[in-house]
């Protein structure tokens, strides 16, 4: 769907973006995140056409959108950091407003504004006017208007920043949607957390390079060349204990009060052995799952502790 490839983008000797490659297929609802200064608002910029880069492409479905602008402007739709509205128009109007701006015939417009306006779950707010409407739905209202003429890719740069918790639940709610019908999206945020609830995979941007690519676990796993994985039996604590010592693909056991931790370094399919053996062995087990990594700690380890 989307191919960055080998993109530059200088500001004089300085070196914003360097030689970047990133692949992100249909579908797919890919974070973008790198501490501050990085390249991430810039690499999407140029992706949405507002900047031009020094060298290198950005293909959308094996088009060149750098070098041809209309089939850019019909296949993304681009969500700045900062926006404008305008405040003295009701909802409905904005909206037409930028369905005209897109060429959007005036007889067809009515039906995919409503349409739209009940996915952002605006359809209260039709005839009011946007300078009555919270943060939390100009927020939507934005994302509404990038959608008026049905593009494949979104590019959203921190489309919660500043909304409160609950409309921050709303967003998500909405771009989960928006995935559900087939959007491919790429979405930069510094609330970690809920980027990695939201995301299918995640692209660490550093120095303007890309540092890791991949969904939490397979970055995590890829850093550290090992697995934790929690089990927690009903009882034969010791026994079990005995059973996973004797294991060669585990490492470091951890017992706690009810449950144990350990590092294991194999296959699933390893694994899998690993809970025969003491299904055979008779132990009741309440749990045996992998411990999930969180987004915060993979970025620490990759960019090395700088400020998101």
């Amino acid at each position: 769907m989307l191919e960055i490839k080998e993109l530059v983008k200088n500001y004089g000797k300085f070196t914003a973006i360097d030689h970047l490659t990133v692949s992100v297929g249909k579908g797919a609802v890919c974070g973008f995140v790198g501490p501050n200064g990085a390249g991430k608002t810039t690499t999407m910029r140029i992706m949405a056409g507002l900047l031009k880069a020094s060298s290198g492409s950005v293909s959308i479905d094996g088009v060149d959108v750098t070098k041809n602008p209309r089939v850019l402007r019909e296949k993304i739709g681009y969500m700045p950091d900062f926006f404008g509205v305008y405040d003295n128009l009701k909802v409905t109007e904005y909206m037409d407003f930028y369905a005209g701006a897109y060429g959007i015939p005036y007889k067809e417009r009515a039906p995919i504004i409503d349409n739209l306006l009940e996915i952002v779950d605006l359809s209260d707010k039709k005839h009011s006017y946007v300078d009555a409407l919270s943060r939390g739905m100009k927020q939507r209202l934005c994302l509404a208007r990038s959608l008026v003429h049905d593009p494949e890719l979104l590019i959203l740069d921190e489309p919660a920043s500043g909304l409160d918790p609950r409309a921050r639940v709303e967003m998500k709610e909405v771009l989960k949607q928006l995935q559900e019908i087939g959007k491919t999206i790429i979405i930069s945020s510094h609330i970690l957390p809920e980027l990695a609830e939201m995301c299918t995979e995640v692209c660490i941007i550093n120095r303007g390079r890309l540092a890791a690519q991949g969904s939490v676990q397979q970055i995590m796993q890829k850093l550290s060349q090992k697995r934790i994985i929690h089990v927690q039996p009903l009882n034969e604590m010791d026994k079990m204990i005995r059973i996973l010592k004797e294991q060669p693909l585990i490492r470091s056991i951890a017992e706690n009060t009810k449950d144990v931790e350990f590092d294991f370094t194999g296959t699933n399919e390893q694994l899998a052995n690993v809970l025969k053996q003491l299904v055979l062995a008779d132990i009741p087990l309440l749990s045996f799952k992998e411990k999930e990594g969180n987004l915060e700690e993979v970025f620490m380890k990759v960019t090395g502790g700088e400020n998101v």
